[in-house]
């Protein structure tokens, strides 16, 4: 079986792959700090859960936009699966073209979503990836990657208000009843939401003004499940676009191990 592993600044999300079917996928927290043993003590705990073992491991890839991490990844595919991992970056063959001014800048979790999302539709479109910072990324009617923005994810900007205003209270992310709220918990909900909600349509409508054609918007990450349904352009939400992504270049790259 193929283990995908995508290594984001908050989680790390573990997908296991038999042939094209995804057959288990898990979320941990990423943490910088874990050694090698750690991370395989987790590991072997979670694939016990589900009757499965390191042997199962025939294949690994890798996307991990936290590069202190890599030593203990690749440490931990040496030493517990027995193999060397593939890695998405350069060198790497995507099957994607990419217009960047420089390509060795684009995150390898962007391109990872852009190749899953253009296969399973095959026309220009939008990704939106809800994390630790909320990516925005284009592709052309021809699978070319175009560039796309950035903008400080939802928890990030949630953390700064409450950090920064000392009467303000931490409160749970759930879309509020209404936006003209009556107490103070419900308006920092409100704000919080719709504002986020408001910045994803601002750019996505941007960015497909400036696209050919009809985007298709497809979303991701963690939050891509509340936010998509209050959206007015997300048109898809999908949470396993990365696992799928992993996926698909590891076969375009399979004969190159």
């Amino acid at each position: 079986m193929l283990l995908v592993i995508d290594v984001g600044n908050t989680n790390t999300v573990l997908g296991l792959y038999r042939g094209n079917e995804l057959v288990r996928d898990w979320r941990l927290t990423t943490s910088k700090s874990r050694t090698v043993d750690e991370y395989a003590m987790v590991i072997h705990e979670l694939f016990g859960l589900s009757q499965l073992h390191f042997t199962d491991i025939s294949d690994v890839i890798i996307s991990c936009v936290v590069p202190p991490m890599m030593n203990t990844l690749e440490g931990l595919c040496r030493q517990y699966f027995q193999l060397k991992p593939l890695v998405v970056g350069p060198g790497i063959k995507t099957g994607m073209p990419i217009l960047y001014d420089n390509p060795r800048e684009v995150g390898a979790d962007r391109i990872v979503n852009a190749v899953a999302a253009y296969e399973s539709v095959r026309k220009s479109l939008i990704v939106v990836d809800f994390g630790t910072a909320t990516t925005f990324d284009a592709v052309s009617e021809r699978g070319e990657y175009l560039g796309g923005a950035i903008a400080p994810g939802l928890n990030v900007s949630a953390e700064a208000l409450f950090e920064r205003a000392s009467k303000l209270p931490r409160v749970e992310f759930v879309r509020p009843p209404q936006v003209v709220a009556k107490n103070t918990v419900n308006s920092i909900q409100a704000g919080l939401f719709y504002g986020y909600v408001g910045l994803v349509d601002g750019i996505v409508g941007r960015m497909k003004n400036e696209m050919a054609g009809t985007p298709l918007v497809i979303a991701t990450g963690g939050l891509a499940a509340v936010l998509g349904g209050a959206s007015e352009l997300i048109d898809r939400v999908d949470p396993n676009l990365t696992l799928e992504g992993l996926r698909i270049i590891f076969q375009r790259n399979r004969t190159e191990l």
